[in-house]
């Protein structure tokens, strides 16, 4: 019952707050209207600041959902520690930090600060990111810190330094408006970057002239807007670009005047270019891509100076990432085309700060303020601005190689900070193994599903969005504020609060006393100006004192702001300067003055040596592995799935086919599949059990699974369990995209929807001792607004009275067993409310009359079902309900069925879709997939028609 407030009550009082959101690295506005009364504060509404840069107003269906992944259930609220039978116990916060002091001081006097590791995450904020590498780089004298960004942005990381002096982004989002040629390479900008990819949509609109490219051995949703698409073969994206830099050489499209002035390095490049055949027979051949489409793309991008080359995980999660990313900068340089408006090679990062840790040393081979251990002096400036005796001689292990010297037990202490190393890095069982013999692994983490957490002695609860407070960098180097817009749950702290509270219980009370995240980022503005020349130099000037170190990044004017300057800062691209009135000032992009950080201000190109994958096809692996994220999730998926719509566009893990591949393995659309791979003894590698797509944009010989499914979600959902641990030489970043599988039909004799209500399980173990009774068992958990959804399947003939009598809290009040084809469908109520729902299903495939489960939610919420409703139960669906399909509109929820009925009913475009259904009206983030309906029923109607002819 809602009590009314009496007349003379105090009204909530109501006010408007902008903060960005914590999904991809496109770094999203996001303006919130707040409710405030005498007790809490709440999220009223949600939307797209219009005044943010980045998106001007627009949200993706991640974004949009956010207000609903706020929910303090499946909060860590409180310090947890392992006690000695190996449970997790609620300790205070002095309990808590005051052991990791301890061990961490007993560590460094017996083993060496060398023997302690932190492992961070592009979750963290800047502020949280730097006082992590203060204290550990600074103070406990370990070089041993590293993040997630090392599997996504590291290989790109290397190509600007290499290439640029600096790791510098040079383009700006506006340049994709501004451009005349736009290329996506390994990039599915759609489902990966949506607003950006929404961006330049509306610029290809705009600007008829604009063609765009799309390079990709799958086709994705992003070809939607594609004029040209070379669907080459993985790993060959080197290949491709050192033959197109040959292209330009021999069709006299250089800009000679450019390369002689401003860089170094060409005739090295393009000699190692021309080590193959140059031939566009030749690279067509290898690339695997039709010959006149790959002289098209030559063509264009020669022709054009204005040209900017989108490039992401594609190009960067390989073992030679590094080098592909230089072949696509080597053609920029060798044809002028950057520094301009609309031109540039543009690193899109992964992550909404995966920037903003580069910025203050997140990665193991780097420094705070854009330095490294290799620049003469950079150790001694950052140690003497921070007053900080223990600053290592040289970069610590990079992410894979951290888990395996822990594997080797020369850690024996590490740090996790909102990051999932248990399911996220590549050959998860041996991490698994490895976080289990560490004898102290510190886990801060806000939610309480994720699988590092089984590995943890001490549990620190930690704020999530909503609740953090300080910066992050986008892609295009724009530092925007995340606000704290409500208090965090029971006891969670800051990231940055427990490492400073920890900084200062190891003596360094001077060090770490912070008043606020605004103290922190004054002090991180000012490192990046300490003894930093400005302005840049020019080619051929005098060297630089030995005291200084020249860096692109600089934010300086920043370190000038108040409290209230901090808590009011608007987003704005760095290096940042002062106006002539006093004005702060970004920079849109950079190099115009084609003067780079290198120690001649030349920039320069680097000559690539194209290589296969590493992980090698064989017999008994024949089929390339891609892995990748998918529209509506977010990393391992502790947030987003706890927004109901956003699980039902892709509810299960999943494995992409070619229709051949399918055929030769028996296997059909929505079957169950098992993959596998080998290691080098020949042993199997992970198990990976999904349901079947089967896809005619999936090139033969190639799968693609989803990375964010894990064991709270799955029961063999984990994509990096499949994977070898190879990595880049340069950037030490794992090779993700080229495994090596065999897919086969995964045996089973039943197949079964589960449906409970919230909270008749109490947590993952309830289910895991629930699925370990049934033989074979696969099981997908998809959590609904009202229900917990689960998908299952399994050989042999499970009592299925008995288990849900033991697992289900209540026996069942419906029971209807189909004696003939060996079903079940069966109900269980308490005091007349629906408790659980299941239909188990003979066979191998699922069935085609899949219940409403909307409709079903309805019933679970329901106090007390009607007559009607209560017979309906048992068949999944009142009578006349039509399926909705597989749901592809989540902000509206509409489903594939509803749709293809509209357009067999004479809604033959996404606009028409829209006005009836709503569907793509939101977002935008459906609006590929809607179109692709309307040109597969197009197809079939034709299909019918000649047919009938």
């Amino acid at each position: 019952m809602q009590v009314r407030n009496p007349p003379d009550a105090p009204q909530p009082a109501r006010c408007r707050a902008t903060t960005t959101c914590p999904y991809c690295g496109v770094g999203c506005g996001v303006a919130v209207e707040l409710e405030q009364d005498q007790d809490s504060v709440r999220i009223v509404s949600l939307s797209g600041d219009v005044a943010h840069p980045a998106n001007h107003g627009r949200l993706c269906v991640k974004g949009s959902a956010l207000a609903e992944t706020l929910s303090a259930d499946g909060r860590l609220t409180m310090p947890q520690v392992r006690d000695e039978a190996g449970v997790l116990r609620e300790v205070s916060w002095e309990t808590a930090l005051d052991l990791i002091a301890a061990r961490f001081a007993d560590l460094s006097r017996t083993h060496g600060g060398e023997s302690i590791a932190a492992y961070l995450s592009g979750q963290l904020l800047t502020e949280d990111y730097y006082v992590a590498n203060k204290l550990f780089k600074g103070f406990i004298g370990t070089p041993h810190l590293d993040t997630n960004s090392r599997l996504c942005m590291a290989s790109a990381v290397v190509a600007h330094k290499r290439a640029f002096g600096a790791d510098a982004v040079p383009c700006s989002y506006e340049d994709l408006e501004r451009a005349e040629l736009v290329v996506l390479v390994g990039s599915n900008l759609a489902w990966n970057h949506p607003v950006l990819f929404q961006r330049l949509k509306q610029a290809r609109i705009d600007n008829p002239l604009l063609r765009i490219v799309v390079i990709d051995p799958r086709v994705t949703d992003s070809c939607e807007i594609a004029d040209l698409y070379l669907g080459l073969r993985p790993g060959s994206d080197a290949r491709l670009f050192n033959g197109l830099l040959a292209y330009m050489a021999d069709r006299g499209r250089l800009d000679r005047l450019y390369l002689k002035a401003h860089t170094q390095g060409f005739d090295a490049a393009l000699k190692a270019a021309r080590r193959e055949d140059c031939s566009l027979a030749a690279i067509a051949r290898d690339c695997d891509v039709d010959v006149e489409r790959l002289e098209t793309f030559y063509y264009w991008f020669a022709t054009q100076l204005h040209v900017v080359t989108l490039f992401s995980q594609g190009v960067n999660q390989s073992t030679s990432g590094t080098d592909k990313g230089n072949a696509i900068i080597n053609c920029h340089l060798a044809g002028g085309k950057l520094g301009l408006p609309g031109a540039g090679p543009f690193s899109i990062t992964g992550q909404p700060n995966a920037m903003g840790g580069r910025e203050v040393g997140g990665l193991a081979n780097q420094l705070a303020a854009h330095m490294d251990y290799e620049t003469p002096g950079a150790r001694e400036l950052v140690g003497e601005f921070w007053n900080a005796p223990n600053i290592p001689q040289g970069p610590g292990h990079k992410a894979v190689e951290l888990f395996a010297a822990i594997e080797r037990g020369e850690i024996q202490a590490l740090w996790i900070m909102a990051t999932n190393p248990a399911v996220s890095l590549p050959d998860s069982t041996r991490v698994r193994a490895a976080l289990a013999a560490c004898p102290l692994v510190i886990v801060s983490e806000c939610m309480a599903d994720s699988d590092t957490l089984a590995y943890a002695d001490v549990v620190l609860p930690a704020s999530s969005w909503s609740e953090k407070d300080g910066t992050v960098t986008n892609s295009e180097r724009c530092i925007s504020r995340q606000r704290g817009l409500l208090a965090p749950p029971g006891e969670a702290r800051h990231d940055w609060w427990q490492l400073a509270e920890v900084g200062k219980r190891m003596g360094y009370q001077a060090a770490f006393g912070y008043s606020g995240p605004h103290a922190i980022f004054r002090e991180h503005a000012r490192l990046s100006g300490f003894r930093n020349v400005a302005p840049r130099h020019k080619a051929g000037s005098k060297p630089l004192a030995a005291s200084s170190i020249r860096r692109l990044f600089n934010i300086a004017p920043l370190a000038e702001l108040d409290r209230e300057g901090y808590d009011a800062l608007r987003p704005i691209q760095w290096p940042v300067r002062r106006g002539e009135k006093g004005e702060l000032i970004g920079t849109l992009r950079l190099f115009e003055d084609a003067t780079f950080n290198t120690p001649n201000g030349r920039a320069r190109l680097v000559p690539v040596t194209p290589q296969l994958p590493h992980q090698a096809l064989s017999d008994a692996t024949p089929l390339r592995l891609n892995t990748g994220r998918i529209r509506d999730q977010w990393h391992t998926m502790t947030r987003t799935a706890r927004s109901a719509r956003l699980m039902n566009h892709r509810a299960e893990p999943f494995v992409e086919l070619h229709p051949q591949d399918a055929a030769a393995r028996g296997l059909q659309e929505g079957a169950l599949a098992q993959l596998a791979g080998r290691d080098e003894q020949g042993g199997v590698r992970g198990d990976y059990r999904a349901r079947v797509r089967i896809s005619h944009g999936q090139r033969q010989g190639e799968v693609f699974i989803p990375m964010h499914w894990n064991d709270h979600f799955a029961s063999h959902g984990r994509a990096g369990a499949l994977l070898a641990g190879l990595v880049d030489p340069f950037s030490g970043q794992p090779e993700s995209k080229h495994g090596a599988v065999d897919v086969m039909p995964l045996p089973c004799e039943w197949q079964a929807t589960l449906l409970i209500a919230p909270g008749v399980w109490g947590g993952h173990e309830d289910l895991a001792g629930a699925m370990t009774e049934l033989e074979g068992c696969y099981w997908a958990r998809i959590p609904q607004a009202t229900l917990v959804r689960y998908q299952l399947a399994g050989e042999g003939q499970p009592d299925w009275a008995l288990w849900c009598e033991r697992h289900l809290s209540v026996q069942a009040g419906l029971w209807a067993q189909d004696v003939a084809q060996g079903g079940i469908s069966a109900a269980g109520f308490r005091e007349g409310r629906l408790i659980w729902w299941l239909k188990v299903t003979a066979g191998a495939a699922r069935s085609d009359r899949q219940p409403n489960i909307a409709w079903l939610g309805e019933c679970f919420a329901s106090d007390q079902l009607s007559a009607l409703e209560r017979r309906s139960l048992l068949a999944g669906r009142l009578s006349g309900q039509a399926d909705v399909g597989t749901m592809v509109c989540a902000c509206h929820q509409v489903g594939e069925l509803t749709i293809r009925q509209a357009i067999q009913s004479g809604d033959r475009c996404v606009e028409a879709l829209g006005a009836r259904l709503a569907c793509g009206t939101r977002c935008g983030s459906c609006l590929p997939e809607l179109k692709r309906l309307v040109e597969e029923e197009r197809s079939d109607e034709r299909t019918d028609s000649l047919e009938m002819a």
